[in-house]
């Protein structure tokens, strides 16, 4: 019992936290805000697309391990092609935006994702037709 009033205590810490951490970062104190210069490691590109590039990978790769999954069991089972399916759709719309604002790392890494997530959906459809075929059989 006391594990779990431990347990409440930090929960509540932390979101104090983080609602103490988004006030102060809606509050608009223009000395907080962090001026995007180039690059230290690479001059030629803003600190914010190397940011962008970071993140991008991280949120482009994290489907990577459902479709090796998928691949080497060569089954459908566990995977959901609606998900892929719709974020794929939606990263086209990314990519546009990307154009829009003219964001190297948002076309890049959003372009990267669609490929993938058009591999899932076409690799799920492969597996799901097979099993249906043999489970016929």
């Amino acid at each position: 019992m006391m594990k779990g009033n431990c347990i409440e205590r930090v929960m509540r810490g932390m979101m104090r936290g983080i609602l103490l951490l988004g006030v102060l970062m809606l509050c608009g104190c223009e000395d907080l805000v962090v001026h995007d210069t180039s690059s230290l490691l690479v001059p030629r590109l803003q600190r914010s697309e190397l940011t962008g590039l970071v993140a991008g990978f991280g949120t482009t790769f994290a489907a990577v391990p459902d479709l090796i999954k998928m691949l080497r069991r060569r089954s459908s089972k566990g995977i959901n092609p609606t998900m892929a399916g719709i974020m794929g759709a939606f990263q086209i719309v990314w990519v546009y935006y990307g154009l829009l604002i003219a964001s190297r790392p948002v076309v890049a890494w959003n372009l990267v994702a669609v490929v993938i997530n058009f591999l899932t959906v076409m690799a799920y459809l492969r597996f799901a037709r097979r099993e249906r075929t043999q489970g016929e059989e």
